[in-house]
């Protein structure tokens, strides 16, 4: 497979630009995308194991790779939780598909948000990586909306080589991520 057009985006574009922008003396120090972390949780699939297949296969459709099993780190007595207990699915991408799915992200699925105005610029944790909330999985193309049992989020997380909030974000919105604030 070779170099998505995001990834020539990002080599001939992005960093010319964010290295005049922050004055980096080399373009090491330039951000980069490190990895997409795309999670659902599940707390129906305690009661009913089924769930967990049906979203892996969706977060399969979606991501273009297998997504592994979560399990529960701790008991928690309130939310009748034990521990080991299988939670959510989650899926990590990484170089190509990681481009492949940001291009699908900003081009696709989220203009496909009802009343879409842009994502929250201020999600960011202080160390430059992004995390957003999807209520519904059916914006992606690759999800058959009559095979769908049930509408399910998803939290997206954007990991980058960025030092501090300013720089990730500058490097997600060069990149093309529809930002609003």
């Amino acid at each position: 497979m070779g170099k998505s057009k995001f990834e020539e985006k990002y080599k001939n574009e992005v960093v010319p630009a964010l290295m005049k922008e922050f004055q980096f003396a080399s373009i090491m120090e330039v951000p980069r995308l490190t990895k997409v972390v795309l999670n659902m949780s599940l707390a129906e699939a305690l009661q009913n194991a089924k769930v967990l297949d049906s979203a892996a296969a969706e977060l399969a459709a979606i991501a273009g790779q297998k997504p592994v099993i979560t399990k529960a780190k701790k008991s928690i007595a309130s939310f009748k939780l034990r521990e080991g207990q299988k939670l959510g699915v989650m899926v990590t991408l990484r170089r190509d598909r990681m481009y492949e799915f940001l291009n699908r992200l900003c081009n696709i699925a989220l203009p496909r948000v009802r009343d879409f105005k842009g994502v929250s610029g201020r999600a960011f944790d202080g160390r430059g990586n992004y995390t957003m909330g999807i209520t519904e999985q059916i914006i992606f193309p690759e999800i058959n909306y009559d095979k769908i049992d049930k509408i399910r989020g998803m939290n997206i997380t954007i990991v980058t080589t960025a030092k501090n909030d300013k720089e990730g974000k500058a490097l997600l919105k060069a990149l093309g991520m529809p930002f609003r604030n």
